[in-house]
């Protein structure tokens, strides 16, 4: 992607965020000069990749299939104490976050406002395969239960809670508009702990048409 349409994005992601009056932390609107010098007090955002983040899963076709998100807070186990993570996402109608699930981390999928989400489930099996069983889910509260290959489809203010190994894939419905989406989850691990359906990239490859006007969390070790 061209670092021209990731700025594009998250100038439109800030946009998004005000008109649905949901507040990033100041250090959201730092330019990359501000964060030079400020790794000693600042190491938590760096070491546990808070901030910016976009990726188009390495398909080259974001508004088919990636996402924008910005994470708000991270533990490390390596580091410090905290074991639980929150994201804020931007998902756009049909805009597919691939299928998935989760070695280790459970988590809360949460509709802040907009249009609808829909979720598709499977079990998985031993292999890493989708079981053709039921999946039982809780649905703020409420337990659900969904056929394999299902959705669940969630408005605003809805919340479904994924257990480790429960392959999800979700995007946003046709005709809704574009989706805020929360997630409040365990530690959250990128390098280790996604298991997609099909092979996937997790950060793209960026074409340094301009400087960026935010710096994501994979820019962190160059920039910094």
């Amino acid at each position: 992607m061209k670092r021209s349409e990731i700025n594009n994005l998250i100038h439109s992601s800030v946009d998004f965020f005000d008109q649905m009056n949901f507040r990033l932390p100041p250090w959201a609107f730092r330019s990359p000069e501000e964060w030079k010098g400020q790794y000693s007090c600042c190491s938590e955002i760096i070491d546990n990749m808070l901030g910016w983040d976009l990726t188009d899963f390495g398909f080259g076709d974001f508004k088919k299939c990636g996402l924008i998100l910005f994470t708000i807070r991270n533990g490390n186990p390596r580091k410090d104490k905290k074991p639980y993570a929150e994201k804020i996402m931007i998902v756009e109608e049909l805009q597919e976050t691939p299928m998935h699930f989760h070695w280790s981390k459970m988590e809360d999928i949460i509709n802040r406002g907009g249009g609808n989400l829909i979720i598709e489930l499977y079990n998985s099996n031993e292999e890493g395969e989708f079981n053709d069983t039921a999946v039982i889910v809780i649905i703020d509260g409420i337990k659900r239960k969904v056929e394999a290959g299902g959705t669940i489809i969630l408005t605003p203010g809805e919340s479904i809670c994924l257990e480790q190994g429960v392959y999800h894939r979700f995007f946003g419905e046709k005709d809704k508009g574009k989706v805020l989406v929360g997630e409040v989850s365990a530690v959250n691990d990128d390098t280790s702990d996604n298991r997609f359906y099909q092979p996937v990239g997790r950060f793209p490859e960026i074409i340094e048409d301009e400087k960026p006007v935010h710096l994501l969390a994979s820019d962190y070790i160059k920039y910094l």
